[in-house]
């Protein structure tokens, strides 16, 4: 059978989860299921995403590749410059 935990409950339960307390410190604390407290984890974490954070990122990952890519490139050129191959 399932119990209701309170929205200020959850609120609190994240709070400190966020200000460093463990799941397992928290579950046992407020006796809820770890299970439960992951799924609010992952579920408020997939929401507060915004919009401009995920193009900060994207950009973010677009430049990585490009520099992979540019390092790639030279350590291919650097082998091939190589004497006695």
């Amino acid at each position: 059978m399932f119990k209701t935990i309170p929205l200020p409950v959850k609120r609190q339960v994240l709070e400190q989860i966020k200000n460093g307390s463990t799941v397992k410190q928290m579950a046992e604390q407020f006796q809820i299921s770890s299970k439960t407290i992951y799924a609010w984890l992952t579920k408020d974490s997939v929401s507060q995403v915004s919009l401009a954070e995920y193009s900060k990122l994207k950009r973010e990952k677009e430049d990585l590749l490009k520099i992979i890519g540019e390092i790639t490139l030279e350590l291919t050129r650097s082998k091939k410059k190589r004497p006695g191959r």
